[in-house]
């Protein structure tokens, strides 16, 4: 692993770069439009899984038409990860570049104002899902290492290119190979993960923390069959209604999340989230403001968070006046980081089960993990910093908290001695992901891939 040092490059090298990312935009656009109309959700009761194949078949074709060494690796949730390299030249470090390639379903067609899997300009963003998570990291990464070659000719540092396939299904594939294949990254020095992003279009920064998330699947069977509302409401256990009393211990009246036995108390020290603009990047109704005792950044990203994601029951459509034998909800628990998910997870079970009604049956499982990471402060992460204030144009780069979980970058850190991970990207609130009408800002993309590219040259013998 190199200890050398690490200095933005020369202006005119900068120059030269900032009008090689910019010409390379057009080519990095239409390769986004065409990763974006493969829909690779890799959930086979949602998408075929072949599309993940033809996706990650594209990006391994990408990465090897620019002369890295590129293949394909199943990891052991049977999903495609690319696994690109390129050797450092003498004495210059060996960088890690991440993305993903998977992106989540599109949910209801009908909430979408344009197809989901057709990249489609509005008003200067482009809308379809991964255009920004994470696809539009994927093109980043492309971006940048073209202007690279476009301008010096070759690769200033040693490359390990990974674009996962299952990162939004949780399932730990990547994270398993990883740590079973130290081999293949022992020679990193540091890690730029492009799968997070800014406070705003514009406005640069790094995300220090991301919280650890658990899932838990709650069940409940109150009745050996559905009966009469009429015949047996009033007297009759109700699922639903056990269901709805069940989640309403699960936050105060303040909207706090209340676990018990799992801290609430934490207080997020990094750029403030202003509770207006929170209110309108979170699309909150008119007058309405944020819930919970903290301010909104304190909520989002140092405290527990529990979200209802899923629930069984009947569809109001179609309902019939009827004492539900069963219902289930899905839960996400986000924690902060230093707080063991597993562990986390297993005192939602136990709270949930402490509370079942008497004569109904209540089950409660923890069905997937992630971890939470803190970013360690170093050289590293500083030159990113000013490779982001030189692409930006800015004096100043601040750092955010990330509400999601990408366990990928506590497996780094576990796998790799003394490696530097970067959490940087091109999503910003505007951009909508994992929700419909997700959009990218076409600039962050360009600032970022320029960004990158700074980086990587100040690290090598070309940047010296």
């Amino acid at each position: 692993m190199s200890t050398g040092d690490t200095a933005l490059p020369g202006a005119e090298s900068a120059d030269l770069l900032r009008d090689a990312v910019r010409s390379g935009m057009p080519a990095g656009l239409d390769e986004l439009a065409a990763l974006v109309a493969i829909p690779s959700v890799h959930d086979a009761a949602v998408q075929s899984l072949d599309d993940c194949d033809r996706v990650a078949e594209r990006v391994r074709v990408a990465f090897d038409g620019l002369g890295l060494a590129s293949r394909l690796v199943t990891t052991s949730d049977g999903s495609q990860a690319v696994l690109a390299t390129h050797p450092a030249p003498p004495g210059a470090p060996t960088v890690l570049l991440y993305a993903h390639h998977d992106v989540q379903p599109a949910g209801d067609l009908a909430a979408w104002t344009s197809d989901p899997w057709t990249l489609t300009e509005r008003q200067g963003r482009l809308y379809g899902r991964g255009a920004a998570d994470c696809k539009g990291g994927v093109v980043t990464h492309l971006v940048a290492l073209r202007a690279l070659l476009d301008v010096h000719g070759s690769f200033p540092v040693g490359l390990v290119v990974v674009v996962e396939g299952s990162e939004e299904q949780g399932t730990d594939g990547l994270e398993q190979y990883v740590s079973t294949h130290a081999a293949d990254f022992a020679d990193v020095d540091a890690a730029v993960v492009m799968d997070a992003g800014n406070a705003a279009v514009g406005a640069p920064a790094l995300v220090t923390t991301l919280r650890g998330t658990a899932f838990v699947e709650l069940r409940i069977r109150a009745l050996h069959g559905t009966v009469h509302s009429g015949m047996f409401g009033g007297a009759a256990p109700d699922a639903i209604a056990t269901l709805v009393a069940l989640l309403a211990t699960l936050r105060d009246d303040a909207g706090d999340t209340t676990v018990d036995g799992l801290d609430g108390s934490q207080t997020w020290d990094g750029l403030p989230y202003d509770a207006g603009r929170f209110a309108a990047d979170a699309g909150l109704l008119d007058g309405a403001v944020p819930i919970g005792s903290g301010d909104p950044a304190s909520q989002v990203w140092a405290r527990p968070a529990l979200t209802v994601v899923g629930i069984d029951a009947p569809a109001v459509a179609g309902s019939s006046p009827s004492v539900q034998a069963t219902a289930g909800a899905a839960l996400n628990l986000r924690v902060p980081p230093g707080v063991d998910p597993a562990a986390a997870g297993e005192l939602l079970v136990a709270h949930l089960l402490r509370r079942a009604p008497a004569g109904v049956e209540v089950t409660a499982r923890v069905t997937g993990t992630g971890d939470g990471f803190r970013a360690t402060a170093g050289r590293y992460s500083s030159a990113f910093r000013s490779a982001l204030a030189s692409s930006y144009r800015v004096s100043s780069v601040g750092s955010l908290g990330g509400g999601g979980s990408i366990p990928l970058c506590a497996t780094l850190e576990r796998a790799i001695p003394g490696v530097e991970v970067v959490l940087a990207g091109v999503s910003e609130p505007a951009a909508n992901v994992h929700a419909p009408d997700e959009s990218v800002d076409p600039s962050e993309i360009e600032h970022m891939a320029l960004a990158e590219a700074l980086f990587l040259v100040g690290l090598g013998p070309v940047g010296a």
